[in-house]
């Protein structure tokens, strides 16, 4: 016969833990005393009258021992001190937004807008939020590494932050811990929170809408689903359709648990859904009143809508893989294999994107089932199972999206999962831990835990040659904690928290090696991932050619000399702040820079890079020397950076390049606008070939950059439709009417000379 371990040790001994009844309101007014919880174990959260705010962020709430907020602070340190690391070894991380950035902290127009240039040719293919805290803090501190990269960071301690409290409201302060911990232990959120995608921001704000969600449902006031509201709407403008996946959850949990009537929850939600349409739509509504002819030019549509790349390119596109303009979507080879990998279940578990976030799923999946049974005869009101539905239903409906969008994706957008991830794994855990006087509550935590080790033995395996005996500390260790929590009731305290501890460090401790190797390895380009070489390798178009986190077909990424992962499309240092090199073709080797310092001497090589099922050596994307590739920009010499700056001020742009990270990497590198001819993949239809010619008859553009991406240079040939594209009869042009001038490796056309 099992006995019923004492739990007193987990439990608030302060007096404020047992209230007295609170009294009840009159009517009219909101019913603002904690609810009780239907959950043993779980407690309310008690009310803090009387004391200052200041003491209350010192001490945290009154019930919780002394140990807590200390834990909370050094959590919180620990975090931004990891993603600190290093940092500048990035460099300009992804040059197209810090090409972004660097225009915004220049003109306030392009700030505005998430121009690439401060000349406003072009904007980036999404919403210019991301952007903002970053140009902020170019313009106040001067474009560098740390300007750049240090508001990802603070996004990602804030994170951590939110998540707690948001876990800690309901659960106990351990709860709160281990969910802060395991999301800054995610491999690919200690990634994207020290890179310049947009991805850190949008997590960031998922976090709070969840948060303010789960406020909405402790009292039922209205200004907590408007906050929601509003953090789904920035979230929109910074990585549009995106931020509407947790919606649908989070609004039928609302309607169904808030503690107000039927009619109040629904208007609650449509002022909810109001505030996201003013929050992000105000930004779409200047956009698309403001007159073409002096706004630049949307980049990544084909119409010079943004509302077109919402629900095209960015938005129904990457579910369908119809996206008019890109270098191809999914869903085309059998069994659901496409460009970008293959759809299904079990995508988030393979090896592409296991390594990056799988690495807790599994324990997450069994706590979140476990968590609904504890509560499954609470009332309809009940924060605890409402909490479990918040956080579930966000990672459940996430991942289903993720697992089955036929178009562009990348390791990388699954930092979104990862709050979620740990919030179920912080709140489950604990609930069983504290019920695990019950026979089936310590059998699933103790297979909680040996899943977690199972799992972690087989992606560690999948990197054997990457601390080939930490597998196997994780299995042994995780099954011991697993045998361990088994019988914990015949364990006495002490010994009871040291298996339980061992399960958590077992559990953690390959993603935790993952991470380590992610904050010490430095990222540019546009598709890194997270963890050591070959921890994401992916199936390129029907099964062929390979992938490791680059380009479909193409090559590796690498980490060149000075420890800087590079996509394979291009060798070069794109994302460092260029101080020497050579450029060269894709499938070459080249040297770069693989740090902001400006090392030379770091190569990285590319396998057989190029467009998909394309060929290696000199053919494939950007075969014009010195030229950025569609996913990395190009190496920058300082010859080729004293001849753009000479004379720059006479000229709206000091040159103009076909692709996005092909222009970045020379407006990076001279500090003047170099107009993105095609946007990112060089397919967009602007300027035309008319708008170019008038530019050049004007005198506003100095020299034409050969080669560059997805829709000139080495291309010579089809745009998104098949027929010419408009930045292939650009370079045809220019190569037949202007002088060649060759610097170093690197071919530039001067436009004020022409050859006849």
């Amino acid at each position: 016969m099992t006995t019923q371990p004492d739990t007193s040790h987990q439990r608030d001994a302060h007096p404020s833990a047992d209230p007295a009844p609170a009294r009840r309101p009159p009517a009219g007014e909101p019913n603002t005393a904690p609810r009780e919880s239907s959950v043993p174990g779980v407690r309310p959260r008690t009310g803090e009258p009387g004391r200052p705010f200041l003491h209350r962020v010192r001490r945290g709430r009154p019930e919780d021992p002394r140990w807590v907020r200390p834990a909370f602070v050094g959590l919180l340190v620990a975090t931004g001190l990891l993603y600190l690391y290093d940092l500048s070894a990035s460099g300009y991380a992804n040059s197209f937004y810090s090409a972004a950035v660097q225009a915004g902290s220049q003109s306030w127009k392009a700030f505005f807008f998430g121009s690439l240039d401060s000349a406003n040719a072009i904007t980036v293919d999404k919403p210019p939020a991301s952007l903002w805290p970053m140009a902020l803090s170019v313009r106040i501190f001067g474009l560098g590494s740390w300007a750049i990269l240090v508001p990802q960071v603070l996004m990602g301690v804030a994170t951590v932050g939110v998540l707690y409290a948001a876990v800690r409201r309901r659960f106990s302060p351990a709860a709160g811990l281990i969910a802060g911990a395991v999301c800054a232990l995610t491999p690919v959120a200690a990634l994207m929170f020290r890179f310049n995608n947009p991805d850190a921001m949008l997590a960031l704000l998922m976090t709070v809408t969840v948060y303010c969600v789960l406020r909405g449902l402790e009292d039922g006031r209205t200004k907590w689903l408007v906050w929601a509201g509003v953090a789904v709407g920035f979230a929109f403008l910074a990585k549009t359709l995106q931020a509407f996946l947790i919606l649908p959850p989070l609004a039928v949990l609302y309607a169904v648990c808030a503690p107000v009537g039927l009619r109040k929850r629904f208007a609650q939600i449509g002022l909810s859904a109001g505030a996201v349409l003013v929050a992000g739509g105000w930004w779409v509504a200047i956009v698309e009143l403001w007159p073409a002819s002096s706004r630049p030019y949307i980049g990544g549509s084909q119409n010079n809508s943004f509302l077109e790349l919402t629900f095209g390119y960015n938005g129904l596109g990457r579910i369908s893989g119809d996206e008019t303009g890109s270098v191809g979507g999914g869903g085309g080879g059998g069994g659901g294999t496409g460009r970008w990998g293959e759809t299904g279940w079990d995508r988030m578990f393979n090896s592409e994107i296991g390594g990056q976030i799988s690495w807790l799923l599994p324990a997450a999946l069994i706590l979140l089932v476990a968590g609904i049974v504890l509560t499954r005869k609470a009332g309809r009101t009940d924060l605890t199972r409402g909490s479990f539905l918040a956080w579930g239903g966000s990672l459940l409906m996430t991942m289903a999206v993720f697992s089955y969008m036929a178009g562009i994706f990348h390791q990388y957008y699954t930092v979104a999962l990862a709050p979620y991830i740990a919030a179920v794994v912080g709140m489950g855990a604990t609930m069983l831990w504290e019920e695990r006087g019950r026979v089936w509550a310590s059998l699933t935590l103790a297979g909680a835990v040996t899943a977690s080790a199972a799992w972690g033995y087989v992606l560690l395996n999948r990197t054997s040659d990457y601390l080939p005996w930490l597998k196997w500390l994780v299995l042994v260790g995780g099954l011991t904690g697993a045998l361990g929590l088994i019988f914990v009731t015949r364990l006495g305290r002490h010994l009871a928290l040291a298996t339980a501890g061992l399960g958590f460090v077992a559990a953690v401790a390959g993603p935790t090696a993952y991470t380590l190797s992610t904050v010490n390895t430095g990222h540019s380009g546009s598709i890194v991932t997270a963890g050591p070489s070959g921890a994401s390798v992916m199936g390129g178009p029907g099964g062929g050619g390979g992938m490791r986190g680059g380009f479909p077909g193409g090559a590796p990424n690498q980490r060149n000399g000075n420890g800087t992962q590079q996509n394979g499309q291009q060798g070069g240092g794109a994302g460092a702040p260029p101080t020497g090199g050579t450029g060269g073709f894709p499938g070459r080797n080249q040297q770069g820079n693989g740090n902001p310092q400006g090392n030379n001497g770091a190569q990285g090589r590319n396998q057989g890079g190029g467009m998909p099922g394309g060929g290696t050596g000199g053919g494939g994307m950007g075969a014009g020397r010195g030229a950025g590739g569609l996913l990395n920009g190009a190496s920058v010499g300082s010859a080729a950076r004293t001849l753009l700056s000479k004379d720059a001020d006479d000229y709206t742009w000091a040159a103009a390049a076909i692709g996005s990270q092909n222009s970045a990497s020379y407006q990076l590198a001279t500090g003047k606008p170099v107009m993105a001819i095609g946007g990112f993949n060089g397919t967009d239809p602007s300027p035309t070939l008319t708008q170019f010619k008038k530019y050049v008859t004007d005198g506003r553009i100095h020299y034409f950059i050969s080669g560059g991406g997805m829709g000139g240079g080495g291309m010579g040939g089809g745009g998104a439709s098949g027929t010419t594209s408009t930045s292939s009869r650009i370079s045809s042009w220019v190569t037949a009417n202007f002088k060649k001038v060759t610097v170093g490796s690197a071919t530039f056309y001067d436009l004020t000379q022409p050859t006849s």
